[in-house]
């Protein structure tokens, strides 16, 4: 299994790697690293866009299936079978964010441990037409090493994080009964929602400062360009209603 990871997955992407730090200006590692990050993400993009939609179509019909459940019908087959028929009428498949999601891991985590391996250290597994630079340009916008720890891309992560987050999850308050008692299952949801929201960013910002720039300036990268995707699906999703509206 890890020779496969490392044949089909880990050593195109480190190549790919190198090769932009050789054609980029400058030789730089930072480019380099944003320019295959931004690469990988467009690649994916078409996946990550199903996923998305199918999220925002889970959420706006997210008040019908609590007002299913409201009605705390005694049969839990009956309340689940409901609940499909919902998805079904507005085309919802909420299993295929699952499956969208584990296609896209390993893509994401052979990005991630190429740039946790931070400078390039294996020419063994470069191929024939990649050739190792004779200078690799670490400094990043004239202050940051890539190759060292960046306290100020380590907060940037954690922000963009945040946002990111708050973007692809609807409101904690979002459609919320308050005459309606509140399931164990209810608080741990929302347990969970507001853990993702606010300690994950902590997390991401500790691990990128603790690993390396070059993760850190991943992240970022990363997390900019789900910002701006989720931004121009709600953005469409609002014109679309919109239009319907009118």
């Amino acid at each position: 299994m890890a020779n496969l990871f490392n044949t089909v997955l880990y050593t195109p992407l480190y190549n790919a790697l190198i090769f932009l730090v050789n054609i980029l200006p400058g030789t730089s590692m930072g480019l380099a690293i944003i320019s295959l990050t931004i690469i990988v993400k467009s690649a994916l993009l078409p996946f990550a866009h199903k996923s998305v939609k199918t999220q925002a179509k889970i959420r706006e019909i997210d008040p019908h299936i609590k007002a299913i459940k409201a009605q705390n019908i005694p049969d839990k087959q009956e309340e689940a079978r409901q609940v499909m028929e919902l998805y079904k009428q507005h085309g919802v498949n909420p299993f295929s964010g699952c499956l969208l999601f584990l296609i896209q891991i390993p893509i994401i985590f052979a990005l991630y441990w190429v740039f946790l391996k931070g400078l390039p250290n294996n020419p063994d597994i470069l191929y024939s037409f990649v050739s190792l630079p004779d200078n690799i340009n670490t400094n990043f916008l004239g202050f940051i090493d890539i190759g060292k720890k960046s306290i100020l891309l380590a907060l940037l992560a954690g922000i963009s994080q945040f946002f990111q987050i708050k973007l692809s999850m609807p409101s904690l308050g979002a459609d919320v009964d308050k005459n309606t008692p509140k399931t164990f299952k209810d608080e741990l949801a929302k347990s969970m929602s507001m853990q993702m929201r606010y300690v994950m960013p902590i997390v991401v910002a500790v691990v990128a400062y603790t690993i390396s720039s070059a993760v850190a300036l991943y992240w970022v990268t990363s997390n900019v360009f789900s910002i701006g995707h989720e931004l121009l699906v709600k953005r469409k999703a609002k014109s679309i209603a919109g239009t319907n509206n009118n």
